[in-house]
């Protein structure tokens, strides 16, 4: 009586329940990096959904097609209708139960899987009452995506009634018609309507945020900084993160405390989107702006890509200008209001395209002066900006014959020429910690002691890619769905747990959900580089005078540094 009454009401799919609570603890266990209650809720609650619906999908197709053609012997026949009436309800209660005992074990299980992956990267580890929540996040989270799916469906079935009672459409073909009609206004109404009315909003409410300028950013006054009285690109038109990246940084005098040295007051050149009409116009507004701070005739001009609202990485900026005693020169550009994964889905080309215009740019004015009186010539691009920047090269000839060096940090998956570069590495390497031709041109680390091996046969100019085996931007890719990575089944990186798998379409989500926590972890895991970046600079671009008294000197600044900038910004 009781099941009849749910069963009414919910109209559950039992087969579907059984597959939905495999993809649930599929979910559960271990992923990139560790989650709290609320990100493991909303995963699994998305493969709880997506499991159900297979289940679904495999009932029906028995019910179609095998079902039909399976004969039973009449004695199991005899036996199967003569079952007493309360079994089949017993059966169904049995599942239920089953399902939700297995469920909360791996909630369970996934806590100590989560403490795991903390101590692993240092973090304060999770409780198990805490992580408890999960169940009934997750069962929330698909109640609704089922729930969403059946409202598809019913629209479907409408669809397919009208064109049988106007159009005078058989039953049997509406249905399909009905489908490809609903299913075609869909992926119009989003690649369309919604897409752009999202992303225009979005690209309005964070022009707001773009507007916005930290108390402690405080207008420049040396004509070396882009947004001074000086400068050719207004303060006002910087954006937030220009603002913060021209007023944000150490001076001569700084310098010189950190390294014992006398110091030059380092160039940082900066154009917002609001500072010239258009990235071409901005590019040349960034080279103007090299030649009216002398930036040409300094040691070292770092031409930055930037990421998403224009955000440059202090710790990058700061290790160059510390290494070279400030006789630098760094540009950037802003391309989009957006964050970076908002820019990934709709501005990834504007990265590409701004990345090539300012370096084109640059490289012009660079180029035209005589090859003795060049300063050094380097590149630079973390996560989207890397993207960004790549777009400024045909390839490894192009970057050989351009620039003097190549430090590309959290390479996103779809970087063209990183992706060509790891899927063509040298035998045996591993996918986490590729070898590109014995690391004759380019090389690859995870830590500082990958830059420090041997660097005799590392011919100049030279790229670098900085990549940790557990940042979820690289490694995150469309492939996860039907495809085990080579990074899973090949031996793991260190702050991998060792219990981490790969299951289809369970898994794309799991590393999709890593993505917004990518930063949320301690320096030296996921998206978190901190100060190897120096290392980075230090093997690609060594100056003559380093020492590892002097390293060690800056790095103690730039970690300071980055304490100092959360606190302010």
């Amino acid at each position: 009586m009781v099941v009849g009454a749910v069963e009414r009401f919910f109209h559950p799919n039992y087969i579907g329940l059984i597959v939905a609570t495999l993809f649930f603890a599929w979910s559960l266990t271990p992923s990139l990096l560790p989650r709290d209650w609320l990100f493991e809720g909303l995963v699994s609650g998305i493969n709880a959904a997506i499991g159900y619906g297979v289940g679904c999908v495999l009932e029906w197709m028995y019910r179609r097609w095998i079902r039909p053609n399976v004969h039973l012997p009449t004695s199991v026949t005899h036996v199967l209708e003569k079952q007493p009436n309360w079994l089949p309800g017993a059966v169904k209660v049995a599942i239920v139960v089953a399902c939700v005992v297995v469920a909360m074990e791996m909630i369970v299980q996934s806590a100590r899987w989560q403490r795991e992956i903390t101590a692993l990267m240092g973090m304060d580890s999770i409780t198990t009452s805490g992580f408890l929540r999960t169940g009934a996040l997750s069962a929330l989270v698909a109640a609704i995506a089922i729930g969403a799916f059946r409202g598809i469906r019913w629209l479907v079935r409408w669809v397919a009634g009208e064109l049988t009672e106007w159009v005078r459409i058989p039953r049997r073909v509406a249905m399909p018609v009905g489908f490809v009609l609903v299913a075609i206004a869909a992926i119009l109404l989003f690649n369309g309507v919604l897409t752009k009315a999202f992303f225009s909003v979005a690209n309005s409410a964070f022009s707001v945020r773009n507007g916005h300028t930290s108390p402690n950013a405080v207008q420049p006054q040396l004509p070396e900084r882009s947004g001074s009285p000086a400068s050719l690109a207004k303060w006002e038109t910087l954006g937030s993160e220009g603002r913060w990246f021209v007023s944000y940084g150490p001076d001569a005098a700084t310098i010189g405390q950190v390294t014992g040295k006398p110091a030059r007051e380092p160039i940082r050149v900066y154009t917002g989107l609001e500072s010239a009409e258009g990235p071409e116009a901005q590019a040349e507004l960034a080279a103007a702006e090299l030649e009216r701070t002398g930036a040409f005739d300094r040691k070292v001009i770092v031409v930055v890509t930037t990421t998403g609202t224009g955000w440059v990485d202090s710790t990058s900026a700061e290790s160059v200008e510390m290494m070279y005693g400030g006789d630098t020169a760094i540009v950037a550009s802003q391309y989009s209001y957006l964050p970076s994964v908002l820019s990934f889905l709709s501005d990834k080309d504007k990265a590409t395209q701004a990345g090539k215009l300012v370096f084109d740019k640059v490289y012009e004015h660079w180029s035209a002066r005589p090859a003795q009186a060049r300063p050094k010539l380097l590149v630079y691009g973390e996560s989207l900006g890397s993207q960004g920047s790549e777009g400024a090269f045909t390839g490894l000839a192009d970057i050989r014959a351009k620039a003097d060096g190549v430090l590309w940090v959290g390479p996103p998956n779809s970087n063209r020429l990183w992706s060509e570069l790891t899927a063509r590495r040298d035998p045996g390497a591993p996918e986490i910690l590729p070898t590109y031709a014995d690391g004759l041109v380019v090389r690859f680390a995870n830590d500082r002691g990958d830059l420090a091996k041997p660097s005799d046969t590392w011919l100049t100019p030279r790229i670098a890619y900085l990549q940790h085996a557990s940042d979820p931007v690289i490694w995150w890719s469309p492939d996860l769905l039907f495809e085990e990575p080579d990074w899973l089944r090949e031996p793991r990186g260190p702050d991998i747990s060792p219990t981490m798998a790969w299951y289809p379409i369970v898994t794309f989500w799991q590393v999709a959900a890593d993505l917004p926590n990518a930063q949320g972890v301690t320096d030296g895991h996921g998206h978190r580089y901190g100060t190897l970046v120096l290392d980075g600079w230090a093997a690609i671009a060594q100056p003559p005078d380093w020492s590892v008294e002097l390293s060690d000197r800056i790095r103690d600044y730039l970690e300071l540094s980055a304490v100092r900038e959360r606190q302010l910004k």
